[in-house]
Formats: structure tokens, sequence, C-alpha cells
């Protein structure tokens, strides 16, 4: 049986009818299924690596929409980061040289991390052409940081 995490229909990632091996609940747009939250949060986490990311760390998390927010946090477990979420009134984190977050969240936010923002268009762009296959110990170990 698939876990489903449900929001709004207005999400920035947007649902794609290529669901294989699983079941958006009918009637329930919006609803993500655990292979689909597995590929995405795949993608994601090679962003983060592109970025520098490795095992243990620490990425500051600053996303509202619920499935940006747990697509973020499964992307950061599969690196075997540290997740860090951003109190309301924080505008940084100790510790995080990444973080993840909105257009609508980013001009609050501290210019000492290297914000990855989901929403815009060139992240969108690498994001879906990114692999979503399972991510190895040897990408999780082996930090690339993009020019």
């Amino acid at each position: 049986m698939s876990t489903l995490v449900a929001t709004p229909a207005t999400n920035v990632i947007q649902l794609q009818p290529r669901l294989r091996n699983a079941d958006v609940v009918a009637g329930n747009p919006g609803s993500l299924a655990d292979v689909e939250l597995d590929r995405w949060a795949n993608r994601l986490a090679r962003l983060l690596i592109a970025r520098g990311a490795t095992a243990h760390t620490r990425i500051a998390l600053a996303v509202e929409p619920q499935i940006e927010a747990t697509v973020s946090a499964a992307a950061v477990r599969k690196l075997r980061a540290t997740p860090a979420q951003l109190a309301d009134a924080a505008a940084a984190v100790p510790g995080a040289a990444i973080g993840i977050t909105t257009r609508a969240r980013r001009a609050e936010l501290s210019d000492s991390i290297d914000w990855l923002i989901l929403d815009d268009r060139s992240t969108l762009q690498r994001y879906l052409v990114s692999s979503d296959a399972p991510i190895t110990d040897a990408e999780r170990l082996a930090p690339r940081k993009s020019a």
C-alpha cells in the first residue's frame, strides 16, 4: 500500500500522469504516491549533489507547499545529509551552506546560504532532465560543484 501526501493543487512541482506501480487516490488530485516521491527525491538529491552536498552536509529547508517540503526532506535523507528546518523568524541556519526554498521565501533568507530555488526556471529545467534512478553511495560521497 502506498503512503500518500496531500497538498493543494497549486503546488510548484506539478503531478504528472506517469505513475508506474503506484496509484494516486482517485478524486484526490495533489496526492503523491511512494514511487513518485522516491523518483522526485532522487532528482532533487542530484541537484543538491551538483551544488556540493554530500552525506552529512547540513541543508537548510525553507519550503512551504506540502509536496515540495516532503520531496525536499526526502532528497536530503537520500543523501544521508542533515536537514535543518528554518525557524519561522530565522533567515539563516547555523552550519548550513546549502538550502532549498521557493521564490516566495527567498527574499527573507540569508545570502550566506547557497539556495536551490525550486520554482526557478533553470532549477526546473535541470530537475526535469536529471535521473530519477536511486542515489548511489559513490554519488553521496563524491562532491561535485557546478560552475
